[in-house]
């Protein structure tokens, strides 16, 4: 494919934003954008030079004709886009999570698979440097068997951030949403993407927040929480989703002997203490990397019972794509991988709808939190 990829983005956020810079880095075409408001899509389509700006979607795909469509909107909006999308015959880039429920996403991994288009799903904090360079060290055998995988996060998010869709399960909302993807990727990335079983717990520690008008930016959020929050006028919101979990799961290693086991702790409300970390341990040896989703320094644990830093190979860095942020970097690096296969050429397997999907299978059976064993008889 010799002419240049043409785009339209859904979403005129952060997101939106950040997947058309993302499409126009490997040289594809952004020639749309969608959103819901007409003044603020055609703000944002002027700001960013893209010469068409609308808000009804099915209109824009009959007057854009792309050959790609990416979708940058909150989950519960994700569906029908990408169901009109496929039908067009468009390859697509979804953000996580791809649908609000395990039984829509299915749908649209079967849809895509019987239109025969390609999908890409944007759990890919897997691109980060140390990450791809954990997995590599983990494949020469560095660790040897690998045993068991720790993935330790809490955020201390604000209490009174806005309102909004992060709040609300319908709409895509929810730390198993919006951590627990991004972890599972990075795990599988290393270990291997066989998932065995699963169980776990979710809590909803926030119960509401304050309705706040204008907030249109996710990142800016925490800008619009209101100064007075005993205003008798502020009205609430009630949030349905968690904001912390435990997630116990067994993975399949070619490694490993034995189904490695995986533990996923996220409190999005509580505060740290000690740094959020992912550490692989192994037979012979061990690797943390710190930060909550692989951000470095990574250390070795080798067989003279020392931790060691570990620089990021040459290779892996020249590979890294520029961006503002761990974010945008990961967008770019998904979004070339799928602009190159579209093109036909030959690349690593990346993540589609099918672990879209399985992610949000896996997610409504954990959110089921039926996985406890009575005891009071023992007492």
């Amino acid at each position: 494919m010799s002419k240049s990829i043409k785009v339209l983005i859904q979403g005129t956020g952060f997101a939106g934003q950040g997947h058309a810079e993302a499409f126009r880095s490997v040289g594809a075409e952004v020639v749309g954008i969608v959103g819901r408001t007409k003044s603020v899509v055609e703000q944002v389509a002027k700001d960013l030079a893209i010469p068409f700006a609308g808000t009804d979607w099915q209109q824009a795909l009959i007057e854009c004709k792309p050959d790609v469509v990416s979708i940058a909107t909150p989950g519960g909006a994700h569906e029908e886009a990408i169901v009109q999308a496929i039908e067009f015959g468009c390859h697509v880039f979804s953000d996580k999570p791809l649908t609000a429920t395990g039984e829509s996403a299915k749908k649209l991994y079967d849809l895509a698979l019987e239109k025969n288009v390609k999908t890409a799903f944007a759990a890919s904090f897997r691109y980060m440097p140390d990450v791809i360079h954990a997995k590599r060290m983990v494949a020469a055998g560095a660790i040897g068997e690998p045993l068991e995988v720790e993935c330790i996060s809490h955020f201390n998010l604000e209490r009174d951030i806005p309102f909004g869709w992060s709040h609300r399960k319908e709409d895509g909302g929810g730390r198993l949403n919006n951590n627990f993807t991004h972890k599972l990727s990075i795990v599988t990335s290393i270990i291997g993407e066989k998932i065995l079983s699963v169980m776990g717990e979710v809590r909803d520690d926030l119960g509401r927040a304050p309705i706040v008008e204008g907030v249109h930016n996710f990142k800016k959020r925490r800008d619009f929480i209101p100064d007075n929050l005993n205003d008798p006028s502020l009205k609430w919101g009630e949030s349905n989703v968690e904001w912390s979990y435990t997630v116990l799961a067994q993975l399949e290693s070619q490694l490993a002997q034995k189904p490695v086991s995986v533990l996923f702790k996220h409190g999005g409300l509580h505060p740290r203490f000690n740094e959020d970390h992912i550490v692989i341990y192994g037979s012979k040896g061990a690797i943390y990397i710190k930060g909550h989703y692989g951000s470095g320094p990574l250390y070795f644990y080798d067989a003279n019972n020392h931790w060691t830093r570990l620089p990021v190979p040459d290779d892996i860095v020249k590979n890294n794509p520029a961006g503002e942020g761990d974010t945008e970097r990961n967008w770019r690096y998904l979004i070339r991988e799928l602009v190159n296969d579209i093109k036909g050429e030959n690349v690593a397997p990346y993540q589609t709808f099918k672990e879209g999907s399985q992610y949000q299978q896996l997610i409504d059976l954990i959110r089921k939190n039926d996985n406890w064993v009575d005891v009071s008889h023992l007492q």
